[in-house]
């Protein structure tokens, strides 16, 4: 079993390749500039690497995005087996990142949370608080003029 760095270079260098490749070397309409590389993850053993890929666009592009890399899948392990050198080459799993859905999803409850807080701002910028402005109990002069008057009888 190939120590953590070992891995951890290896899917950096399938990074660079295939992103290099996808960007010069595969002709496929379908990939374009529309596909970007964000991370790469390679098994202890160094036999499975998943490459991790965001697309700008819709839905469509997605989709056609994913047959072109499942197609092209064949020439980038070929391009990464010659830039590693090692005695096997990583097989390529293409997995869609969940990256930019997430980051909307937090922006959109980041908003909702804003607009709350603006709107109890509003709500709360001409109101008094419920009680006297003194909050604290103070001893009454009277009872102790009629605490004194009692000791003294």
């Amino acid at each position: 079993m190939a120590d953590n760095a070992r891995a951890k270079k290896l899917a950096d260098l399938i990074r660079e390749v295939v992103a290099e490749k996808l960007q010069r070397g595969v002709k496929d309409p379908r990939l374009g500039t529309h596909v970007t590389i964000t991370d790469t993850r390679v098994t202890g053993d160094l036999r499975e690497a998943t490459v991790f890929y965001t697309v700008y666009g819709d839905d469509e592009d997605r989709a056609s995005a994913a047959a072109g890399l499942e197609s092209a899948k064949g020439v980038l392990r070929s391009a990464v087996g010659r830039a590693a050198g090692t005695k096997f080459t990583p097989t390529l799993t293409f997995v869609a990142d969940a990256l930019p859905e997430n980051a909307k999803t937090i922006e959109d409850l980041l908003e909702r949370a804003r607009t709350s807080d603006a709107q109890v701002r509003e709500v709360s910028s001409g109101a008094q608080y419920a009680g006297d402005a003194d909050p604290y109990k103070k001893p009454d002069e009277d009872a102790d003029d009629s605490d004194e008057d009692a000791a003294a009888e």
